[in-house]
């Protein structure tokens, strides 16, 4: 059974929310950033940079420590506010094509490390502890892990009457997108919505499994503190049905010394091919595979879809690189071959074109995204998907609510 509990939220007040909050802050162009940063006093951003303003070039540990400054200089001016008492929200997310809603909640460590809450990705020890040393200095976090819960009819109905109140805070972005927030403080709703989250036997890390990772590391380091806080981390739960899936589309920088038919004749062993030529072709079901190469795009059909045995096997990502990435274009670690890089499947088809006719890559390829029943059980087998297989989507506004440590 899974726990959640409410915390002391810090965030923005009501007449300054649209200001503070932002998108995370690698997604800002450099012309963005910087127009945020000179004009947008309010903005988290200035948080999270804090050496913009003198344009310094300082360590990780002195700029972390500038971060938490810049945090407590924040609460000191009275932009963010601290909740006298635990409380859980619910927040939504409305884009131009779909809305998330979900929960905002604390959940345990106990059960991250119990597997009560499921993972389905493997994580790299520097960014953990890069991400666990930043928690240690600034002693907050704004970037909930993402975790999905199976629809649950009760949870809906309750969700949805909720929605029908008034909501704390209510605002749009610049890319259209309009947020709302509604806190939960009434015991009795804490107390049902606890009910039902132990009713719940696994919970799933859909994104931010460093972070979860990092909490637990902190977690080792500073347990004989006497924080309570530290036993938890903050969540963003939503109803699996109600997450978006997309791929991570593949370009490669050289065909690994093969001629282009030479290639193409290699990739017969286990793929149909066609040439689909100038049209803007992906894939539209599992097993299929969209290739842009000199000008065209292909597709690639999987010959035998029944010689796997497990989840991994039958994974589109796993595939393409048991089947081509590894064996033909000599790509072995996908995290770290400099001939690699990745393109989120929410960006149009014609960046991978773009990109590719430029030059500076040779070959790209696109996958079917993977399903939710894919994830889960591969969560529930302990295995691991191949790097950069899902970008998932909702994506939590920085600064909204803090979790502090």
């Amino acid at each position: 059974m899974a726990k959640i509990i409410p915390f002391k939220a810090i965030r923005p007040t009501r007449d300054k929310v649209s200001l503070v909050t932002s998108r995370s802050y690698d997604e800002y162009s450099p012309a963005e950033l910087a127009s945020q940063l000179d004009f947008n006093p309010f903005s988290f951003l200035h948080v999270l940079n804090p050496a913009y303003v003198n344009q310094q070039k300082v360590g990780l540990e002195k700029r972390f420590k500038l971060v938490a400054q810049k945090y407590k200089d924040f609460k000191e001016e009275h932009i963010f506010i601290k909740e006298e008492q635990p409380v859980f929200f619910i927040y939504e997310i409305e884009t131009k094509s779909q809305t998330f809603t979900g929960i905002i909640a604390g959940t345990t460590l106990d059960d991250y490390r119990n597997n009560v809450i499921k993972k389905h990705e493997d994580t790299l020890q520097y960014r953990v502890e890069l991400f666990k040393d930043y928690l240690h200095q600034t002693r907050f976090n704004t970037e909930p892990v993402l975790i999905t819960y199976p629809e649950n009819a009760e949870l809906s109905a309750w969700i949805l009457a909720k929605k029908q109140t008034e909501c704390l805070y209510e605002f749009s972005t610049t890319r259209r997108e309009k947020h709302q927030l509604w806190k939960i403080d009434a015991p009795e709703e804490i107390a049902w919505l606890q009910e039902k989250f132990e009713g719940i036997t696994n919970l799933y890390i859909a994104d931010g499994h460093h972070r979860s990772a990092s909490a637990e590391l902190l977690y080792q380091e500073d347990k004989n503190s006497g924080n309570e806080n530290l036993n938890y981390f903050m969540s963003f739960l939503i109803a699996e049905n109600n997450v978006k899936i997309y791929e991570y589309n593949r370009i490669i920088r050289d065909l690994n010394s093969h001629s282009k038919d030479d290639f193409l004749a290699l990739l017969t062993e286990h793929f149909w091919i066609k040439n689909k030529e100038q049209e803007l072709w992906k894939p539209t079901k599992k097993f299929e595979f969209g290739m842009y190469l000199d000008g065209e795009f292909y597709s690639l059909t999987l010959k035998d879809e029944h010689s796997f045995t497990s989840v991994l096997e039958r994974l589109d990502a796993q595939i393409l690189y048991e089947k081509v990435l590894n064996p033909i274009l000599g790509i072995e670690d996908l995290r770290n071959d400099e001939r690699i890089d990745y393109i989120p499947g929410k960006q149009s088809i014609t960046t991978i074109k773009e990109v590719i006719d430029e030059g500076e890559f040779e070959i790209g390829f696109m996958l079917f995204p993977t399903a939710i029943s894919e994830i889960k059980e591969l969560a529930n087998n302990n295995l691991i998907m191949p790097p950069k297989s899902t970008y998932i989507d909702p994506k939590f506004r920085s600064g909204l609510v803090v979790y502090e440590l």
